[in-house]
């Protein structure tokens, strides 16, 4: 007799009556599971927007065409303003409204609300920097226009969410829950988001200030060096050697200050980590403009590629906005109105990030009754009350106190002991310039409008059709009364408080340069004997150089070659290193078999970091352990980077990150001072040496399998329905091996990359192109939430229509929105 048991129930009886029963329950799991996949499915599906006919929008005064192109990009024609703006939000949340959404709560620290308390420790970072506070704060500093065009977007995004309340994207029906009405502070939140991302300045300050504890200010003032010989700050001619070095007198000073050291190394991982990404991934971006004397065409080319974290969807939304004479297409912000980076009918911009250093940590000093030391006496902070609802759970109450510099943000450095307060230009306020950059007609009227561009701090590049180009810095920079930024100070009294901000006209311009071609890439933008302190995290100068190097050519240069020049794989900094591998191995006693095979293929590179080259790999591979063994016996080892609770976690060596660190290493390994060298080691070829038998130790037996494409793969994945494994494939890009790296013109890792691709053809609006990573729609079923994919990670484009002639042509949509 057999016994089976089946869903608790004991069966007796033959096999074939048990497996009737079996495939009785079977067929059941099978027919819930077909019901809800057919529910995900239809539920996916009623949520895409339509494309065609006519619709009813309440709030319009006259009809809206809203013609999308292959790719689902829109083209938007109102009869004013207030109707373009309120199209701008409903055509964009027709196709990104989740994310918008999300978006808006990460930034404001909601997101415990919709997804319970595994977003706990990230709101409460959103809620302690104050980010929903200043946006609602800075609302009284909006100008009437500015406001009136803020309401009719926000009216638009309302208008879509009434219409499709029961059809809203399934992320929302999987999260159970609602989005909230539209309101203006959503969209200045959204944007003070887009300026905490670019913002770097307190992680590395705090730092920095245990290495100089420890380390001393000669040593210190090698690690922490902030120019370059390579440096192209605009306008300049050719780049010019000079030193390499932050400021040993400075450090020093900085050393004299009564500040004792904390009592936790850790870094403040959490300070800018986006939600629902794995890495903290460098910011950065390239953009570049030749004039007319360097084209085929006669007239400038534009190039600009924003770097940023991967999202899915990706960033930003590509739109062609027409009212009258206001005509603009580009990219824009999802639940932020306007063009932020493209052209109009005369000028064209793109945009990197200058990095200025505007967050700076003051440590205040607290009395046994809580008051707080000022110039003038011990004051009591003003306290903010926050209240985080959290899904399922009772709400958390958060006081945040607020001295005259700003938030007391301790709790985000785990194990700080000391009260510190951020002083950040963000809560000053900050000013909307894209309305008047997106209708400036020449250099004057954009300059004009940048004035208003407080944050985050950009470079812009410009160029018009009258075949001029020029570039602005933008953002509000801080004046100190000494210092700059680049280290704790004592809050208690005024000798480093913010005096004002430099003066717009005293930030770095340039207007028709003789050489005719301006690039930036992070990198130093400050010419020599420059008055002011912008920032003290310039990246390092790779890119820029590169971008110098091949725009500098005496062939004419057409848009095919800008593409050619954003997907370029060349690094020079792995090149430098392979040569000084090459060398060590040369000089080497007695190499392993192993460490001759990398030196000769390393000898036979040609530099470009490609997918299937094993000669990346070693290089990189070695560059770490070089920094490994070079800052070790100074910093100690290397602490456990998930002990970030762990009060005892102590300073090491990967503590050390800095955008300028590889500035550091090429002077060490170029200018060999015994300083660094480690005990027991000689020279430093044989320093090399070893590092690369330590970076081989990690290496495959064939030594040319050891791809870099793998080492360097690519995911993107959509943070919510990428989080079940049987939709990921579907969901998402899957993974991929990718040529490139951060130090390439093509600045590519595992999470982060060039978030669009744009070059403006002033010959002839109607040859610019535009690509971004995936594409236009968030939702998985659409055909435009992938088509884009491709051409990103291949390394091609797409046009992109300006005239209406060009964007009739391209039509494959067409729908109207008529007033109720």
């Amino acid at each position: 007799m057999n016994t089976y048991t089946v869903a608790n129930k004991s069966l007796t009886g033959s096999p074939s009556k048990v497996w009737r029963v079996v495939g009785l329950w079977a067929l059941g799991i099978g027919v819930v599971l077909a019901a809800a996949v057919a529910w995900f499915l239809t539920t996916a599906r009623s949520a895409l927007p339509e494309l065609d006919g006519t619709v009813s929008a309440p709030g319009l005064s006259a009809p809206v065409s809203v013609t999308r192109d292959g790719h689902g990009v829109p083209t938007i024609e109102a009869a004013n303003l207030d109707d373009l703006f309120f199209a701008q939000g409903y055509v964009t949340a027709q196709d990104r409204l989740f994310q918008m959404d999300l978006m808006r709560r990460a930034a404001a620290g909601e997101l415990s609300e919709v997804v319970g308390d595994l977003a706990l420790k990230h709101d409460r970072q959103q809620r302690i920097l104050g980010i929903r506070a200043a946006a609602e704060i800075n609302l009284a500093q909006l100008g009437p226009e500015d406001r009136q065009q803020f309401e009719a977007y926000a009216r638009g995004v309302n208008a879509y969410m009434a219409a499709r309340r029961e059809k809203l994207p399934i992320e929302f029906r999987l999260l159970h829950y609602s989005p909230r009405q539209w309101e203006i502070k959503d969209s200045m939140i959204i944007a003070y988001q887009m300026v905490q991302t670019l913002s770097t300045s307190p992680r590395a300050a705090l730092v920095r200030e245990q290495v100089l504890a420890k380390l001393g200010p000669e040593l210190t003032s090698d690690l922490y060096v902030n120019t370059s010989w390579r440096d192209h700050p605009p306008g300049s001619e050719q780049t010019q050697k000079q030193s390499s070095g932050t400021s040993a007198q400075r450090i020093a000073s900085a050393a004299k200050m009564n500040i004792a050291a904390g009592q936790n190394d850790q870094l403040w991982h959490t300070w800018l980590e986006p939600f629902f990404q794995d890495e903290v991934f460098p910011v950065g971006s390239n953009n570049w403009v030749v004039s007319g004397a360097h084209t085929v065409s006669g007239k400038p080319l534009l190039s600009n590629d924003m770097h940023l974290g991967h999202q899915m969807p990706n960033l930003w939304y590509e739109a062609h906005l027409r009212s009258g004479s206001f005509d603009v297409v580009g990219v824009t912000l999802p639940g932020y109105p306007y063009v932020i980076a493209g052209h109009n009918q005369r000028v064209a911009w793109g945009l990197t990030n200058v990095a200025p250093t505007v967050e700076d940590a003051y440590i205040e000093k607290f009395n046994d009754t809580g008051q707080y030391l000022t110039p003038q006496g011990w004051k009591q902070p003003e306290v903010r009350r926050e209240l985080i609802h959290i899904k399922g759970k009772n709400d958390v109450a958060l006081d945040v106190g607020i001295t005259r510099h700003g938030p007391i943000v301790t709790e985000l450095r785990p194990g700080e002991m000391r009260k510190i307060a951020l002083r950040w230009t963000l809560y000053d306020g900050i000013r909307g310039p894209f309305f008047r950059i997106d209708s400036a007609q020449n250099w004057e009227q954009f300059r004009q409008a940048c004035t208003q561009f407080d944050a985050p701090g950009q470079n812009i590049v410009y160029a018009d059709v009258d075949g001029n180009i020029g570039y602005q810095t933008t953002g509000k920079i801080p004046i100190r009364a000494s210092g700059d930024g680049a280290l704790p100070v004592d809050g208690s009294d005024n000798s480093h408080d913010w005096t004002g901000y430099i003066p717009f006209d005293k930030l770095p311009s340039v207007f028709n340069p003789p050489l005719g071609i301006i690039a930036t890439a992070n990198g130093r933008i400050t010419p020599d004997k420059y008055p002011y302190s912008i920032s003290v995290e310039w990246e390092s100068p790779w890119r820029t150089d590169r971008i110098f190097r091949v725009l500098q050519t005496e062939k004419k240069l057409s848009a095919a070659d800008m593409l050619s020049l954003q997907n370029d794989t060349y690094s020079e900094l792995d090149r430098f290193v392979a040569d000084r591998i090459v060398t060590a191995v040369d000089h080497a006693k007695d190499p392993s078999p192993q460490l001759r095979k990398a030196g000769d293929l390393l000898r036979n590179w040609d530099g470009r970091m490609s997918a299937d080259s094993a000669a990346p790999t070693i290089a990189t591979s070695t560059r770490d352990e070089l920094k490994h063994l070079l800052l070790e016996p100074k910093l100690g080892p290397a602490t456990d980077d998930a002990a970030t609770d762990n009060d005892a976690a102590q300073l090491g060596w990967k503590s050390y990150q800095w955008m300028q660190e590889t500035t550091w290493f090429e002077n060490v390994l170029t200018n060999q001072p015994a300083r660094w060298l480690p005990s027991g080691i000689s020279t430093y070829d044989e320093l090399i040496a070893k590092a690369a038998e330590q970076a081989l130790k990690s290496a495959p037996g064939d030594l040319e399998s050891w791809r870099w494409g793998v080492e360097n793969s690519i995911a993107i994945q959509n943070p919510i329905l990428g989080k079940v494994p049987i939709l990921r494939r579907w969901t998402g890009t899957g993974t991929n091996v990718q040529s490139g790296s951060v130090y390439c013109v093509r600045a590519v890792g595992r999470a982060h990359g060039p978030s669009e691709r744009y070059t403006a053809d002033l010959s002839n609006w109607d040859a610019t192109t535009l690509n971004t990573v995936t594409g236009q729609s968030g939702n998985f079923l659409s055909p435009h939430y992938m088509d884009q994919w491709q051409a990103w990670y291949r390394g091609y484009t797409f046009s992109l229509p300006f005239s209406k002639t060009a964007v009739v042509n391209a039509a494959a949509h067409r729908l109207i929105l008529e007033p109720k």
